[in-house]
């Protein structure tokens, strides 16, 4: 293992006769979201947008170039996860996060791609040129370096670079629910029996940051609004999450190990604004014609469905009396 692997974001390659993950020259592609996934929840005639709102693709046209053996990794991934899928919650549960991670991140990377490619594309037509901070570069790479291990033989040592919370959803059958920060690198989904939050480049953090919460949760089965919240709660934590995650990085003949490098400067969360968090949350809560001005009230405080703003004890999924 002492050659380096593919890096696209060292010069920023994103080709389509390049595989997104190897590097290798084809012309094979796979979707960005598992086909058995769009084809069950009947969305790949949907759009997606990309950030600026500038331009939209269906979601069963987005495809990334990818080497045969890459392709082969990721749908013996699927059939995993769509093995799991079936049993549920504690299918799902049962998965090892690294698991997860990858098929998440299969996701996450495709519609991180696309931005990339749309992005070089629109500075190119102004005659600019597409560049990326150092911060980003570097997440993007270790990201991209993770995402990997599904093909190459890399390990994590220790404490994981990722949070990633399970927990039983209840939704109405059929339903599909998906948010996704693809900049951020986060992702949520949920289905009727479970859902999933998952932040890729953190170290844990927000779990930790959220694990009293996460706790009170554990062993009831949440209703959307209280998935809404909590996935929200996990964005704005990482928008004001002032912290660099470093990486121990060693190349070794028997493959690649990936260690938390806990010797660096510790996580500091900036100021939680209530008024941002309300904005964010109202956003997510739209669909039950919930406003900012209904989460924050004079005199009040905030609106929650997951906790009791007195008392700070978890709220009930069967009191809630909105539809799921």
């Amino acid at each position: 293992m002492s050659q380096a692997l593919f890096n696209p974001f060292q010069d920023l390659i994103f080709d389509e006769h390049f595989c997104f993950l190897s590097g290798d020259l084809t012309d094979d592609k796979m979707t960005v979201f598992p086909e058995w996934l769009m084809d069950h929840f009947k969305f790949g005639d949907e759009r997606v947008e990309m950030m600026d709102k500038g331009k939209s693709y269906h979601y069963e046209d987005l495809k990334l170039p990818c080497s045969p053996h890459v392709k082969k990794a990721f749908d013996e991934l699927d059939l995993k996860v769509q093995e799991a899928y079936k049993k549920g919650f504690e299918g799902m549960a049962s998965l090892d996060q690294e698991l997860l991670f990858q098929w998440t991140g299969r996701m996450v990377y495709g519609l991180l791609y696309y931005e990339m490619v749309y992005e070089r594309d629109r500075l190119l037509k102004q005659g600019e040129e597409f560049a990326l901070s150092f911060t980003l570069k570097q997440r993007f790479s270790h990201f991209h370096l993770m995402l990997q291990s599904i093909i190459e033989p890399i390990s994590f040592i220790g404490k994981k670079p990722w949070s990633i919370v399970v927990f039983p959803l209840k939704y109405s059958a059929d339903i599909f629910s998906y948010r996704d920060d693809a900049i951020n690198l986060m992702f949520s989904f949920g289905v009727n029996g479970f859902g999933f939050v998952a932040c890729l480049q953190n170290d844990g953090v927000i779990a930790e940051k959220h694990k009293e919460l996460l706790d009170k949760i554990e062993g009831h089965v949440l209703h959307p609004v209280q998935f809404e919240e909590l996935y929200a709660r996990f964005h704005y934590s990482d928008y004001i999450l002032q912290y660099t995650p470093q990486y121990k990085i060693e190349n070794l003949d028997h493959g690649i190990t990936i260690e938390v490098d806990t010797n660096g400067k510790p996580p500091v969360f900036g100021l939680w604004d209530q008024d941002v968090f309300a904005q964010l949350l109202s956003n997510y809560w739209q669909v039950y014609g919930i406003e900012r001005d209904d989460i924050l009230m004079p005199q009040k405080p905030p609106l929650s469905f997951l906790e009791n703003p007195y008392t700070k004890d978890f709220v009930n999924p069967e009191s809630i009396a909105l539809p799921f």
